[in-house]
């Protein structure tokens, strides 16, 4: 299905005040547990990065801009420079960042992944659920590579091909129009990353059993329900009275699993 569609007017809608796009963020950070995932891992790098000068981020597709909002918010010493293919996402995420304290340490800029004009060099680029959506993967990770400090690192965060785009078997539509792959192999996402010069040094499966579960419960569902009509809207509140607090604990399961496979991976990778 065109989920682009879906998502854009929900983007639209909460952007139309600073507080209903401050909302936006928690709803996107509570429901999706790739949100849960990446805050994880981004902790864990930027936290033992020096304090004693800026830190410079790349938020590779910024979308609506709510990593680039959590980055600066937990670090202070956080420059994020926020890039996306769409002018529509950089200024109602502008509109709400000039709204904050943080408009100073945040830069929004429309820019092609696969042409980057960013000149770095990055401490660490962030890339959410970007890649499925490009064809030149191997040009963007040279990009990539290229802005990185070295030493620097590089985290992706994409569907697997173990189930990502709710595919289960060769032949099945991917849930996601908008996606040019499925989802990524490990090891295929591994070799790019080497061959463009960066190292990986974690990579892990999200959306195991009880993910991929809460997904279809929190995400799938909902967003097939406003496909067929937007009048769901006024149903999907006592939906999720039910719906969220089974979701949650079922994100929580899977942040304390060691998943062996999922339909989410996320791979840091370090330029060597």
């Amino acid at each position: 299905m065109r989920y682009d569609p879906i998502k854009d007017r929900l983007g639209r809608f909460f952007s139309r005040h600073p507080a209903l796009q401050k909302l936006f963020y928690r709803l996107l950070d509570l429901f999706f547990l790739r949100a849960w995932y990446v805050r994880r891992e981004v902790r864990r790098l930027l936290g033992a990065m020096p304090t004693d000068r800026p830190l410079y981020v790349l938020d590779a597709g910024t979308g609506f801009g709510q990593y680039a909002y959590f980055m600066v918010r937990a670090f202070a010493h956080a420059r994020v420079l926020a890039v996306d293919v769409k002018q529509t996402y950089l200024d109602n995420a502008r509109r709400f960042f000039d709204h904050t304290p943080l408009a100073d340490r945040v830069t929004l800029a429309l820019d092609d992944l696969t042409q980057l004009q960013a000149k770095g060099p990055f401490d660490v680029i962030l890339s959410v659920d970007v890649m499925e959506h490009i064809e030149d993967d191997r040009g963007v990770f040279r990009h990539f590579a290229r802005v990185l400090r070295p030493g620097g690192y590089l985290l992706v965060n994409t569907p697997s091909d173990l189930g990502g785009s709710d595919v289960q078997k060769a032949g099945d539509a991917s849930f996601i129009e908008e996606h040019v792959r499925d989802g990524y192999n490990k090891a295929e996402l591994e070799g790019k990353l080497r061959d463009a010069g960066l190292e990986p040094v974690r990579s892990l499966y999200t959306y195991g059993r009880y993910g991929s579960l809460a997904w279809r419960l929190l995400i799938k569902r909902p967003i097939l329900m406003l496909g067929t009509s937007w009048a769901f809207l006024l149903v999907l509140p006592f939906y999720y009275l039910v719906a969220l607090p089974a979701g949650l604990l079922l994100n929580k399961m899977d942040m304390q699993h060691d998943n062996e496979a999922g339909t989410g991976l996320l791979v840091i990778a370090r330029k060597t």
